[in-house]
């Protein structure tokens, strides 16, 4: 049986046009208001982040959206302080910037595949909260949001990425190993989740086994959470209703 919770492709595409366009009006409420917006997108691999990033920005003005996916770190910003090769893309005024991943790196990947020292893991954790308060102490809104996978989905969707010419350049070493160390980013997660989402800074848990219900409810969140008049944001429930704010633990498993 299908799953019924599930929007058709029609009620999904109708849905998600309706989102969109709301997405354009609050652009240019914050292009207007020379607000700032910065979009954190984190989860496991195969979560879904490329494509929830496209639906987000795909009607925006491209002037004004930044979206933002960072490499191998340098030799210079391996000798730098962490935050520092993030900065020169924050956004400026009137500008909406999307990080597909973060500085939450070095909580998940970083950690679970050794590519930081225990002193550096623990610093990040030190330092993290701080260096977003001074984001939003100087104007900048900042949401942060996790796609949670079952381990059967993340399973069925890096299979697909080896068979689909499509994507198989999103193919890595990390992915080789996602599922063999499943537990270990649950493990990283949970500890992320719990130390650094707060009542001024929480995260957005999305269980995101459906892509559909995932890109509809990160689109009507960030709808409720930015102010912008004459703005009528879908209500908690009446889209995709499984988004979780807060820092409760897990979506999924």
């Amino acid at each position: 049986m299908p799953d019924q919770s599930t929007p058709t492709e029609m009620g999904y595409k109708a849905q998600l046009l309706a989102l969109q366009v709301q997405l354009v009006m609050l652009q240019r409420h914050l292009i207007a208001s020379d607000q700032r917006l910065l979009v954190l997108i984190e989860g496991r691999d195969a979560a879904g982040k490329d494509g929830l990033i496209k639906r987000i920005t795909r009607h925006m003005s491209p002037r004004e959206t930044r979206v933002v996916a960072l490499g191998k770190p340098s030799d210079r910003d391996r000798s730098s302080w962490y935050f520092q090769r993030y900065v020169p893309y924050l956004p400026a005024d009137g500008e909406i910037a999307l990080f597909n991943r973060s500085w939450y790196n070095r909580a998940g990947v970083e950690r679970v595949m050794g590519f930081c020292t225990e002193a550096q893991h623990e610093a990040f954790y030190k330092d993290v909260l701080t260096f977003e308060r001074l984001l939003v102490s100087s104007g900048t809104t900042v949401l942060k949001y996790y796609l949670d996978i079952s381990y059967d989905e993340q399973a069925e969707r890096l299979a697909e990425r080896k068979t689909s010419p499509l994507t198989s350049w999103k193919i890595s070493p990390i992915d080789a190993v996602a599922l063999d160390k499943f537990d270990d980013y649950s493990r990283a997660r949970d500890r992320m989740l719990a130390e650094t989402g707060s009542q001024d800074l929480p995260w957005r848990v999305v269980s995101a086994d459906s892509k559909k219900k995932t890109r509809l409810a990160v689109i009507a969140d960030i709808l409720r959470s930015v102010e912008c008049p004459h703005l009528v944001a879908p209500e908690p429930g009446e889209v995709a209703p499984v988004l979780h704010c807060g820092a409760d633990g897990p979506a999924t498993g």
